[in-house]
């Protein structure tokens, strides 16, 4: 488990002045990776890190021999087009290259003439999803989710009794994750209402959004290889944002009995930025589970795991709807909630997904699960906030929402934030719902 070092001191000065402004995401102790390009033009993908309002050119710094070591090496496998690489190599280089990064951006460095040349302007880029996902796994931590939903559909008896034995997850569709700021249209599926006798392929009419985070894999395990709880964060990159969008009408006719598809393998967004673990140790908290509660089981369960497996990442949604926008309205806030209110860890999830020996491998994504707190208003799906469409959401504008229309922008947001500690972001995942195709 990643520990304090240097790079956390919350006094830490940097010479580009924007990592100092109020609310910034991208202090001097963050430090995330993305791959980017400047926009419009056809310059090749390549990764870079966040500093303030700018992006650390990686493949810039590669070639001024800016860095060296173990460090320079993290950094020529970051400059590819994806980050596949640099997940590779594991936790050794990835501190190497944040901690060379951090002292080059250090009020006084003698690096700051050649690392300001290798500095893109974030307004003048555009982004890719940072890795090659292989496979898209998708869970179910949030018990409060799980229990909104189960009382929708099992009023007597809402959670399933494995819910609170075992991380429940199911295999997604990578090919359609995409980076936030792709439109995508209003997904197809087959569709039968309650009083229908047959189904009919239709738009969905009850479209909602998921907010997840989204857990980029770094070295992989052999085949028949179980990571143990011990070691499962040496094996996780960095976190992101992700919207795992659903079509609760398709979902509620095909779910039975393998689960979702269609509702689902249509857009998953993810935000460009992966938060590396590093970067967030100072916000570890510890893994509780309820008294009353069974116990994790022996492979998903340590004492390094209880006393700071969790961690704490503010989340929130925010929804713009056409006329808001037709209007000059900005965003308005509709769910907030928290990361340590989940019921499985990272860990949990890595450990329990490799105990039957499945691989993972580098740019392998997890998603977590609709990551709903206690509250109706940490709800982090409009299924729960509005009690299946049964209590319209009201907004500031006048306007009401049971599921999304067309035109509706979804907007996360995800950081870290508390006293005597620097504010740690994760920028923003968003996307907008087109029409159908005709």
């Amino acid at each position: 488990m990643t520990r304090w070092n240097e790079t956390h001191n919350p006094a830490l000065q940097c010479w580009l002045a924007s990592a100092h402004n109020q609310g910034t995401d991208f202090p001097i102790q963050n430090l995330p990776f993305a791959v980017f390009r400047r926009r419009g033009t056809s310059e090749p993908w390549r990764g870079g890190v966040a500093i303030g309002d700018r992006i650390i050119d990686l493949a810039a710094s590669a070639q001024v021999g800016l860095l060296n070591g173990l460090a320079a090496q993290a950094a020529q496998a970051g400059a590819q087009s994806r980050l596949n690489d640099l997940m590779a190599m594991g936790p050794a280089a990835w501190s190497a290259l944040r901690l060379a990064l951090s002292r080059a951006l250090r009020t006084g460095s003698t690096h700051q003439a050649a690392l300001t040349a290798c500095l893109v302007h974030q307004t003048e880029a555009e982004y890719n999803v940072p890795g090659r996902i292989g496979d898209y796994t998708d869970f179910y931590t949030s018990v409060y989710h799980a229990t909104n939903i189960g009382k929708q559909f099992r009023p007597d008896n809402p959670l399933l009794p494995n819910y609170k034995w075992i991380p429940i997850g199911y295999h997604g569709r990578s090919s359609s994750i995409v980076i936030s700021g792709t439109d995508f249209h209003r997904p197809k599926g087959q569709l039968k209402k309650p009083d229908a006798d047959v189904p009919v392929l239709g738009a969905s009419e009850r479209m909602d959004f998921e907010l997840e985070l989204g857990v980029f894999i770094g070295p992989g395990n052999a085949l028949g290889d179980p990571v143990p709880i011990e070691e499962a964060e040496q094996h996780i990159f960095g976190l992101c944002l992700l919207n795992d969008w659903s079509a609760r009408d398709i979902q509620g006719w095909e779910y039975q009995p393998l689960g979702p598809f269609l509702a689902k393998n249509f857009a998953t967004h993810i935000s460009p930025w992966v938060v590396t673990l590093e970067a967030l140790a100072p916000y570890r908290t510890a893994f509780e589970r309820p008294i009353h509660d069974p116990q994790p089981l022996p492979y998903l369960d340590s004492a390094d795991h209880r006393l700071a497996g969790a961690i704490d990442i503010q989340l929130e949604v925010r929804l713009q709807t056409q006329t808001m926008r037709d209007a000059g309205l900005a965003t308005t806030r509709i769910s907030a909630t928290s990361y340590r209110h989940a019921y499985w860890t990272l860990a949990q999830m890595v450990a329990h997904h490799t105990v039957n020996g499945c691989n993972l491998q580098p740019g392998d994504l997890l998603g977590t699960g609709t990551l709903s707190g206690p509250a109706l208003d940490q709800a982090a799906a409009l299924i729960e906030r509005t009690q299946g469409g049964q209590q319209p959401l009201q907004l500031p504008n006048g306007e009401s929402r049971t599921f999304l229309l067309d035109g509706d922008t979804v907007v996360l947001r995800g950081w870290c934030e508390k006293p005597g500690v620097a504010r740690i972001g994760f920028g923003e995942c968003s996307g907008t719902v087109l029409p159908a195709r005709p």
